[in-house]
């Protein structure tokens, strides 16, 4: 799929607007970004947010955030979590969600990636969760189903979210960034794959996009580990949603997919610095995975929100007495499903 048949009135692109420089990521991403609608949301703390002209933007503010969700509500969006107030206003089918310490990505022919083309074809052709092509997608171009592919499920289910990825500073976490302060992604695979079914994943709000009607109420945040003000809660948050959304991605027989389109990541930071917030996150995952892997719905759970108050109350009730973290997530999660209906309602 290539940019020109994207349906611009189709999708919307979420930023969250954290560094001074944000006008010069504005111009990088100008050939791509320019003829779609976006949602940028300032951080406080940014004092000047200045916005090349030519672009197609709603800017929200803290202030605008009050108002809409309540003064009470502000701090679910606080830190790299602002950009969920993105998705729950969008009213556009398809959310792609990008950070902005991020630039185009170019392929091993040297051509720039275009991240929307390649989201909106993941997000367009179907997913197969059920089993795996070991051709990857059968849906992208060069490939299909191999032998010995079951024909009974070669029609696939709708995707819901795609995963992309990033060149150069890959989404490692504290320990693996201290150990190997060197280490880069510089391998770009020209692929994309369907987690497969039951599978649990930890994702990134870094470069992904998804299916709003079909999922987006289960793309939201709630897993805060500490309360320090208007910082980055590092990646837990995100993979807490990643396993939220699969846990109803599966059950709803939605799928994920994983790979192309890659952005160039800019971002380095300080692993000493990261791992002192992330590390109450690092031990928590031992326990959260394994609830999450023999979570089961109910068949009574047939919308996006149903399923994420049962994933909230079993939360509660299986981790919170554990970790007063889990309840404080179960909380937000019931929160958020009232303030996706709300915004909804008004809409």
């Amino acid at each position: 799929m290539s940019l020109a048949s994207v349906d611009d009135k189709e999708v919307d692109i979420v930023i969250g607007a954290f560094r001074s420089d944000f006008s010069t990521f504005m111009e990088e991403w100008r050939p791509i970004f320019s003829r779609f609608h976006l949602i940028i949301v300032k951080d406080p703390d940014l004092k000047d947010l200045k916005i090349p002209q030519g672009f197609n933007v709603h800017v929200y503010t803290e202030s605008d955030i009050a108002k809409i969700v309540g003064p009470s509500k502000v701090a679910l969006f606080s830190g790299y979590s602002c950009r969920y107030f993105g998705y729950l206003v969008s009213n556009k089918k398809y959310i792609i969600s990008i950070d902005d310490d991020c630039t185009p990505a170019k392929t091993n022919n040297g051509d720039f990636v275009d991240i929307v083309a390649g989201h909106i074809t993941n997000l367009k052709t179907p997913a197969t969760p059920f089993f795996f092509n070991t051709l990857y997608d059968p849906y992208q171009n060069g490939s299909d189903f191999v032998r010995g592919y079951p024909f009974s499920l070669r029609s696939g289910v709708p995707c819901a979210i795609s995963c992309g990825l990033w060149l150069n500073v890959a989404d490692y976490d504290a320990p693996t960034q201290a150990l190997k302060p060197d280490l880069k992604n510089t391998r770009y695979v020209d692929a994309v794959l369907t987690v497969p079914s039951k599978a649990m994943m930890p994702m990134s709000g870094i470069n992904i996009a998804f299916d709003r009607e079909l999922v987006g109420a289960a793309v939201m945040p709630a897993l805060k580990l500490v309360k320090e003000g208007k910082v980055r809660w590092e990646t837990m948050e995100d993979i807490w949603c990643g396993l939220v959304v699969k846990v109803v991605c599966d059950h709803l027989q939605l799928g994920v997919k994983s790979g192309i389109p890659y952005v160039w990541r800019n971002e380095k930071g300080s692993a000493v610095e990261s791992l002192r917030k992330e590390w109450e996150g690092v031990k928590l995952m031992e326990e959260v995975v394994p609830f999450f892997e023999t979570l089961k719905l109910s068949p009574e759970a047939v919308t996006v929100e149903d399923c994420v108050m049962e994933v909230a109350a079993a939360v509660k009730e299986r981790l919170g007495p554990s970790n007063a973290v889990f309840s404080g997530a179960a909380d937000s999660m019931v929160e958020w499903v009232k303030l996706w209906n709300a915004v909804r309602s008004q809409a």
